[in-house]
């Protein structure tokens, strides 16, 4: 009988929810700043404010398919950058981790 050893996603869902967190809060930033009438457009912010919903999603499901997680937090990654250029580059970094760590760790 073969054993299998179970891995524990907690690292990724940890990540996942800091970068989602951060996102979310950078994005409702921006949305707040061009209420003001400052550099970008609303709909950056928002698609910053959608892509870490993404990141929460994601760190749910890392437990149940770790692959899907994976590629749902890269894509969150690249739309939290396009949303949020240089403020929310903390949260790509949580996310960039959670997602490559979910993908390739065995």
């Amino acid at each position: 009988m073969k054993r299998t050893r179970s891995v524990s996603r907690n690292f990724e869902m940890i990540m996942g929810i800091m970068g989602s967190v951060i996102g979310m809060f950078s994005g409702s930033f921006l949305i707040f700043l061009e209420s003001f009438g400052h550099s970008h457009p609303p709909l950056f912010g928002a698609i910053a404010f959608l892509a870490s919903i993404l990141g929460f999603i994601s760190s749910y499901y890392v437990r149940k398919n770790h692959e899907v997680a994976g590629f749902g937090f890269i894509v969150a990654t690249m739309f939290v950058i396009l949303g949020a250029d240089y403020i929310n580059i903390l949260s790509a970094l949580f996310l960039i981790i959670a997602g490559v760590s979910s993908l390739f760790r065995k």
